[in-house]
């Protein structure tokens, strides 16, 4: 990178589009995580119980979030990459030691929120990602391009062909599978609604369990990683001025394409079709969330231009910036909310109730984020990390 673009970076600070994108995809992140901490609704009995409203929310839910917004995370995590490269640069720091202390930072930060709170946590596999991409760092753009579309297309092989051999090879979901699932259910719930230790053994079995799909899906996150490197080199979240023609195609093309991939996604994982056709819906998705994800972000884009939308974007801005505190806060209040560390309200609710009380949470961190910003550069998550980073005080 030359002097003079790395200087631009440093004296700008910050490119506002990557924080009002990452404010905007802490939305999804949040509606998507929350249902996955309260667990399914379970009626007094303990039977899992749905109403044709909460079917419709959590339809809605896959159709227009699942899937794309930890995409969003995961590209912007690769163009952040390049503003610290830029950063170590100007400040004539050696790169390479900076970047292991902030993804040991990262991973550490990541490994108590696993097992304290939430064990579907990111910052984790973005901490080990992160070190191929450090590998690849000089990589050219058009071929980050490439790999990450090779990366995608053989994870949504992979689950396609599981997919199909599970619809050939397996029967119907009956009755007594039906009970058996309410039987886990019943038995999740109790051991997230006991104390401390039932929390964190309980944490600790669900990432263990999940920990084959997080690697399979990591590949998906290091293509986004990709794409994000390749943007950062070409400075195009920095100058989406030069780029609105391009940004207004590339919306009114993927839209279409990504709303119709996540309703077949939707279709496979919530029904009609049954279980069984889980993870086609899930290749499906893998194939086409990129699509919609992209419509999303260059449409906010745009919209950040306009008079009407610079209002909701420098909103988006202040959450971005904490994006890392907020990220983690999310979870520790879902936590105090629905385990034993608190209430123990989880399994009591149904979609449409969770995901009203995720729309109260974030525009309780707007506000937030509104009155830190007044009074702090950092927040205590980004005063942590940036001081690991920089092994001194910020």
């Amino acid at each position: 990178m030359s002097t003079a673009g790395t200087a631009s970076v440093r004296k700008r600070e910050r490119v506002q589009e990557v924080d009002v994108l990452r404010g905007f995809a802490l939305l999804g992140i949040v509606l998507v995580n929350v249902p996955a901490m309260a667990g399914p609704h379970l009626g007094p009995g303990g039977e899992l119980y749905v109403s044709w409203v909460d079917e419709t929310a959590a339809w809605l839910v896959t159709t227009l979030v699942s899937a794309k917004f930890y995409l969003l995370f995961a590209f912007l995590f690769g163009y952040s990459f390049t503003l610290q490269r830029a950063s170590a640069e100007y400040a004539g720091a050696p790169f390479a030691p900076r970047q292991l202390r902030r993804l040991i930072g990262l991973f550490l930060l990541g490994l108590a929120h696993a097992v304290l709170l939430f064990p579907g946590d990111i910052l984790m596999t973005y901490a080990v990602l992160s070190l191929v991409l450090f590998a690849v760092r000089d990589i050219a753009p058009r071929t980050a391009v490439r790999v990450a579309a090779c990366l995608v297309t053989g994870v949504a092989a992979y689950m396609l062909t599981w997919g199909v051999c599970t619809v050939a090879l397996t029967d119907p979901v009956r009755s007594q599978d039906l009970r058996e699932i309410e039987a886990a259910a019943r038995g999740t719930a109790a051991a997230y609604r006991d104390g401390f230790a039932s929390v964190v053994r309980t944490n600790l079995e669900v990432w263990r369990d999940g920990l084959g799909w997080n690697i399979l899906y990591g590949a998906d996150m290091l293509a986004a990683f990709l794409v994000g490197l390749a943007a950062g080199r070409r400075r195009l979240l920095a100058e989406t001025d030069r780029h609105r023609a391009w940004l207004a195609r590339i919306a009114v093309r993927a839209l279409p394409v990504g709303l119709a991939g996540s309703a077949l996604m939707a279709v496979c994982r919530n029904g009609p079709l049954d279980i069984r056709w889980y993870d086609i819906g899930s290749a499906v998705g893998v194939l086409t969330a990129p699509a919609l994800t992209a419509a999303y972000a260059c449409g906010l884009l745009l919209m950040a231009r306009t008079r009407a939308g610079g209002r909701v974007t420098e909103a988006l801005a202040g959450v971005g910036r904490l994006a890392l505190t907020h990220y983690l806060t999310q979870s520790l209040v879902m936590a105090l909310v629905f385990t034993g560390y608190g209430l123990a309200w989880y399994g009591r609710y149904g979609t449409t109730v969770l995901l009203a009380g995720c729309l109260v949470l974030y525009l309780a961190q707007l506000a937030l984020s509104h009155w830190l910003l007044r009074h702090f550069r950092y927040g205590p998550a980004e005063w942590l990390l940036r001081a690991m980073t920089l092994a001194r005080r910020p």
